[in-house]
């Protein structure tokens, strides 16, 4: 039996925060691939995220 590949919900242009991070700001989503998303945050710059181990919180 096949799984099916995790894929993110979220999209490019997402605003988001780490919840682990929120000193890090509001960033971007800049691309979401399979479960690996990458995200521009103004104070700790481009971050790529597994979407599987965290999970981001959508701000808008």
């Amino acid at each position: 039996m096949a799984t099916i590949p995790f894929r993110s919900f979220l999209v490019p242009g997402q605003l988001v925060s780490h919840p682990d991070h929120p000193e890090w700001g509001e960033g971007q989503v800049q691309s979401a691939i399979g479960k690996r998303v990458t995200v521009m945050f103004p104070h700790a710059g481009k971050v790529a995220v597994d979407a599987t181990v965290v999970q981001l919180n959508v701000l808008s």
